[in-house]
């Protein structure tokens, strides 16, 4: 099996059969909920699609591979931890992820039979997941993952940076927003299970397994967003060796700002009119700038200042820069362990 998660990825888009089940709609909404600019591009987009469909792929045939050897008829959620084994911290994120349906369960139990909220019982994902990794410890790693409280560096930065989109937007736009925080490949497990295929598979996955995929393929969207995110930083020409720490939205803004009150900037100098120039400047031999050169000029000014075109949205070329990164990063590291995830 390919070590590289972009395997299989890149043609994907191309050969795509024209009946699959699309998330595209969808995973546009989850990359502006995860710092994408507010219209995130088609083709991003599909790409995101195609690397995180490739990823769940190869992850449910290994799956699926463990199921059969110890005699399963389904997928179950100790197929996929066994996969996981390995990361402790995204281990400890997917015991969390689990706690929370847990309490969530509860609380619509609760709601329907109105009785008191009772902490201690149905925690059968908790349960599942904590009896199989305590088979599979041997060192006592595992024992105190479900009772850590560590701050997960990762979730915060996310929470930091989305908290610095949502200080320019105005009460459209943030209502947009929440309701694309609130889109999950779980809220569609119907449409989720088609774009899986798993009718297909030889053994199946059940309600739980059907739910940690679901968590991994939001996962993988987001941690590709983020790294992304990163790579977009680093191909953005700057002047300011602080400027990295303020959002892309707030940077534009005030650089625009910055931009009109320039005497040179093209933005102050009117048009000439015929026989006449309202600039104190005369430019091409005294003829009025074309509206090509004035754009280009436009372009030129915000190349120098730092100021990131006005479709700012994360491009394919970022994405395939981060996984080539990321591959590269974690090639060596699993190297004959299979193939690299994303999520796992």
């Amino acid at each position: 099996m390919s070590s590289s998660p972009m395997a299989g990825s890149s043609s994907s888009a191309r050969d795509r059969p024209p009946t699959r089940t699309s998330f595209i709609p969808e995973i546009q909404s989850m990359m502006f909920a995860l710092g994408d600019a507010r219209r995130p591009l088609h083709e991003t987009a599909a790409l995101v699609e195609d690397i995180v469909h490739t990823q769940l792929i190869n992850l449910l045939q290994q799956a699926c591979e463990g199921a059969v050897l110890r005699g399963s008829r389904v997928i179950s959620a100790e197929d996929i931890l066994f996969l996981m084994r390995r990361d402790k911290k995204k281990v400890r994120r997917l015991l969390r992820y689990l706690q929370f349906r847990d309490y969530k369960s509860k609380v619509l139990k609760t709601i329907e039979d109105e009785e008191p909220l009772d902490s201690t019982e149905n925690n059968k994902r908790q349960r599942l997941a904590g009896d199989f990794l305590s088979w599979v410890d041997q060192t006592g790693e595992f024992l105190s993952l479900s009772d850590n409280q560590e701050v997960d560096d990762v979730k915060l930065e996310r929470l930091e940076r989305l908290e610095r989109q949502t200080r320019g937007m105005d009460s459209a736009q943030y209502s947009e927003f929440c309701e694309s925080r609130q889109l999950s490949f779980a809220k569609k497990a119907s449409k989720f299970r088609d774009w899986l295929d798993c009718s297909s598979l030889e053994v199946k996955p059940n309600t739980v397994a059907m739910e940690i995929l679901s968590y991994l393929a939001y996962e993988t969207t987001a941690q590709l967003v983020d790294l992304s995110l990163l790579v977009k930083q680093d191909m953005t020409p700057k002047t300011d060796p602080f400027s990295h720490v303020v959002s892309a939205s707030f940077i534009h803004y005030h650089s625009n700002t910055e931009i009109k009150r320039d005497p040179e900037s093209p933005e102050t100098t009117p048009p000439s009119t015929p026989g006449s120039s309202h600039s104190s400047k005369p430019s091409n031999g005294g003829l009025g700038l074309d509206s090509k050169t004035r754009q280009r000029k436009r372009k030129k000014s915000s190349a120098v200042s730092g100021v990131e075109p006005p479709s700012g949205a994360i491009q394919p070329c970022h994405i395939r820069e981060a996984i080539r990164r990321y591959s590269y990063r974690h090639t060596s590291a699993n190297r004959g362990n299979g193939m690299a995830f994303l999520a796992c």
